[in-house]
């Protein structure tokens, strides 16, 4: 197979983030939340460059030269890299401040930089600085005794241009490096404003009043610059993974230097010092109309309080019945109840953990925790069920990338409290998303048990969609129970009944249900694969796909973010169609249809089709088996192909072509149909019976 047939997986990245900038330029969307995207995609080229970008260079940097499946050496994707960034840092300062920032000026919402002040701004900004800012700035001059500071990643500095004599009656002048702590704001406002939001930039604060760092001395210029550092970490050897952990995070702050922003008006020869300071070249460097560290701006978007330049805000619905029955232990063995977040809320998964803390015949709950919310009701809960007596079992993953602190944090209160805590296979992450409650019961013990796409975290559950199912399934309820026993024992699990668990066979299954779409096919049965989730990057699941429309499969993508599968290659590709939504809401849920020859199989997981995923991670996916709620999960993939707003298309260039922007977003069909959403299925003996009749076409 030729390389052409691939799409480099970091490129494909990178044309995601264009797409979320590009929701900055949509003019339908609230001027605030344009706003907000704006700041999302500088975030996101953050991560890029501390993950991404860092692998490269590492890579480069041992001379590792070999292509990829896509043809491309790291040398010449960084290459790549560099260029396509800095056009697109072009097109954010066009924008920003081409269009957002006059576009908030004339509602009244103003971020002044130093020579917009009035006098009165001045006077209240420099009060400000010496009663708020002075006192935690520490300036650092340079000199043969005083070497180039230690620079944080990702910590606003300004570079300081000096001349004068010292206190010491030196005439050298030379350069000063202020870092500013991210415990000052970025944004001040400026008080007394009748209607209107005026706000100064603490950068520029600290350039106006730099000459109260140095009494004496003559500031000549300051420039704002920022480090991006490689903040992943590398965890060897078999010691305690919490102690490993714990003393790796320090260091991500003073990882290798990948990138360069320094302020566009700092001199040539001032920004050589840096580029040779921090050991990058100029493909490294970028030169910042905007301010340099965009992401901490987005605070803009809470301290205003603009409803009318804001999404409408919406809550996630909460089905009556499960407001009015108390007892979501009746209603589970009655029949499983899906849930589809933000559109319905996350409430009665973190209700289901603090009633089983408070049920006297509950004897044990089990759970997996990735990522979750510092402060979590439903960590609270757990904590509840611990003290009160129960057995409870939390599998904490402390190789969260970004979350190990915070999840160091919630192990620390588990243990306090009487709960177990396991942190996982040391080679491997647990990303899988469980829970199971064991009821002692009138006829023996019963499994309750949740399995979801995305994290049990209440926070990103209204920003992110996810599918979660709550059940109690006893087939369900005894894989789980495997599970369970194989992360904290890791003895080897009996064959399991419905759920697929990676690492061991998860790629295996999709291959296997790829091909037998691909025999219904050759047989002239219906036959399609349509599934969603957030990358597509496996070679061997790409070639199976391949192969399946070759066979004349019906190949249907969701994919939110990077996508390998390059489609309309002659012979191999043509008629694969992939699609990528990004709107308000960020496409999360991972959902795997299956036609079968006319009777669909639909699985939810928590896998995205990635070589991590399949096989260096815990992963599981699950079946929908009632039909109510199948035919539910299949409605909404429908609308989310159908409609246009918010959709892009892959090229076969790996370029995307936007669909439209007109016409309703899927997103907001379904916010307007969360209230109606057939949650329930059905009657647990009436689904049993339809599930028994029916046999897949293998």
């Amino acid at each position: 197979m030729t390389a052409s047939v691939f799409i480099n997986r970091e490129l494909s990245l990178l044309a995601f983030h264009r797409r979320v900038f590009a929701q900055s330029e949509d003019e339908a969307i609230p001027l605030l939340e344009r706003f907000r995207f704006l700041c999302i995609a500088a975030s996101n080229l953050d991560e890029f460059y501390e993950v991404r970008v860092a692998g490269l260079k590492k890579q480069v940097a041992v001379g590792a030269d070999a292509p990829g499946p896509d043809g491309m050496a790291p040398w010449s994707v960084l290459a790549e890299i560099s260029d396509q960034v800095h056009a697109l840092v072009d097109d954010i300062h066009r924008v920003l401040l081409g269009e957002l920032i006059p576009a908030l000026n004339r509602e009244g919402v103003f971020m002044k930089r130093s020579f917009e002040w009035s006098t009165e701004d001045e006077a209240f900004l420099r009060r400000f600085f010496l009663e708020d800012v002075l006192p935690v700035l520490s300036p650092l001059r340079l000199d043969p005794s005083h070497p180039f500071p230690r620079v944080m990643n990702k910590v606003l500095h300004i570079l300081v241009v000096l001349s004068g004599d010292d206190a010491f009656g030196r005439a050298e002048g030379g350069l000063a490096v202020v870092p500013a702590p991210r415990t000052l704001p970025r944004l001040i406002r400026l008080p007394g404003r009748d209607g209107t939001y005026v706000f100064a930039y603490l950068s520029s604060v600290i350039k106006a009043f730099a000459g109260e760092l140095f009494p004496g001395m003559k500031v000549d210029g300051c420039f704002p610059f920022r480090v991006t550092r490689n903040s992943d970490l590398e965890l060897h050897g078999d010691d305690d993974l919490l102690n490993v952990i714990e003393s790796e995070l320090p260091g991500r702050r003073f990882g290798d230097e990948v990138r360069l922003e320094v302020d566009h008006r700092c001199p040539h020869s001032a920004v050589q010092v840096l580029l040779q300071q921090f050991g990058l070249n100029e493909d490294d460097c970028y030169r910042m109309e905007a301010p340099v560290n965009m992401q901490r701006l987005s605070q803009l978007v809470d301290d205003v309080d603009r409803p009318d330049l804001k999404y409408p805000p919406f809550t996630g619905h909460l089905p009556r019945v499960l407001e009015r029955e108390n007892d979501l232990f009746e209603i589970l063995r009655r029949q499983d109840v899906l849930l589809h977040h933000p559109y319905q809320s996350f409430a009665p998964v973190t209700e289901l953990v603090r009633q089983a803390a408070h049920d006297p015949k509950t004897v044990a709950i089990k759970q997996t925790l990735y990522r979750t919310d510092s402060d979590s009701a439903l960590v609270e809960a757990l904590i509840d069920a611990a003290q009160a007596g129960k057995a409870v079992t939390v599998l904490v993953e402390l190789k969260a990338r970004f979350d190990e602190a915070t999840n160091i944090q919630v192990a620390e209160k588990l243990q306090d409290a009487g709960a177990q805590v396991v942190y996982g296979v040391v080679n491997l992450k647990t990303h899988a998303k469980m829970l199971m409650v064991v009821r002692r019961e009138e006829d023996g013990l019963r499994h309750y048990v949740h399995l979801g796409t995305g994290n049990y975290n209440a926070k990103t559950a209204r920003l992110y969609t996810d599918y979660g199912l709550l059940s109690s399934d006893p087939a369900l309820g005894r894989d789980l129970q495997k599970l369970f026993l194989e992360l904290t024992s890791f003895g080897r699990v009996p064959e399991l009944e419905k759920v697929i668990q990676a690492p061991f066979h998860l790629h295996d299954f999709l291959l296997k249900r790829i091909g037998i779409e691909a025999e219904n096919a050759r047989a002239g049965r219906p036959a399609r694969v349509r599934a969603k989730m957030n990358a597509l990057v496996e070679p061997k699941v790409i070639t199976a796909l391949y192969d399946a429309r070759q066979a004349g499969v019906d190949v249907e993508l969701l994919v939110r973010g990077a996508c390998c599968l390059r489609p309309g290659v002659p012979g191999r590709s043509e008629g694969i169609t992939v699609r990528s939504v990004v709107g308000r809401l960020l496409e999360h849920s991972r959902v795997f249809c299956f036609e079968n020859g006319g009777d669909p199989e639909v699985y939810l997981g928590s896998a995205d089709w990635m070589d991590r995923n399949l096989f260096r991670r815990v992963e599981t996916a699950f079946p929908i088996e009632d039909p109510t709620l199948r035919a539910r999960v299949v409605e909404e993939m429908d609308l989310l192909f159908r409609q246009d707003r918010g959709a892009w298309v892959l090229q076969g260039d790996g370029g995307y072509r936007r669909c439209g922007t007109k016409g309703e977003a899927a997103q907001d069909i379904l916010m307007g149909q969360a209230d109606s959403a057939r949650i329930f299925g059905q009657p647990r003996e009436a689904a049993s019976s339809m599930r028994s009749s029916s046999r897949p076409h293998r």
